[in-house]
């Protein structure tokens, strides 16, 4: 079985609620946090998948088509392809907020169903958030959790930003 490292993508591979960008609804509203890319380049060069895994809520409420989603995690993979690193896919919850779900996070539904796909070791995976409901998930599949950010938190590692929490993912994925 294979390993795997799972980023929430708002707030920890791109900006969100910033100066700059409140919402991603188009792919050139898409700034990638400082180091993120090189950070998922330094994953990608140690041998392991990278996952993207993020709650789009605004498909749901119609904010976004998923036609324009689809444009705008592909302007990702080409940000972080520039850069020596690549995502293998990218999966999201489309639905409402409220919806009741399994793939919304806290749930762990999207990583279930890419360990199925994946034939991915959950249990020798990590989980990297920026919200609690990130590490609920990350721990309701088994995975070890890291929080990028400063708030409390019940995750495993905490780091400033993914470029920080590099050598620290790497030595969990190592255990």
């Amino acid at each position: 079985m294979n390993q795997a490292i799972f980023l929430d993508r708002d707030g920890v591979i791109n900006e969100v609620l910033t100066s700059r960008v409140k919402f991603v609804n188009k792919p050139h509203q898409l700034y990638l946090l400082e180091g993120a890319a090189e950070a998922i380049a330094a994953f990608t060069d140690a041998g392991y998948d990278v996952y993207v895994v993020t709650n789009q809520g605004g498909v749901g409420l119609g904010f976004l088509k998923e036609r324009e989603l689809q444009r705008i995690h592909q302007r990702l993979h080409e940000l972080v392809e520039e850069k020596g690193g690549k995502v293998r896919e990218i999966s999201y919850c489309p639905h409402k907020p409220k919806a009741g779900c399994e793939c919304r996070k806290p749930n762990a539904g999207q990583l279930f169903d890419l360990a199925r796909k994946y034939d991915i070791d959950l249990h020798r995976s990590v989980m990297v958030g920026d919200h609690e409901r990130d590490i609920e998930a990350g721990k309701k599949a088994g995975c070890k959790t890291v929080f990028i950010g400063r708030e409390e938190t019940a995750a495993d590692i905490q780091a400033n930003s993914l470029f920080e929490a590099v050598n620290p993912i790497l030595s969990l994925l190592a255990e």
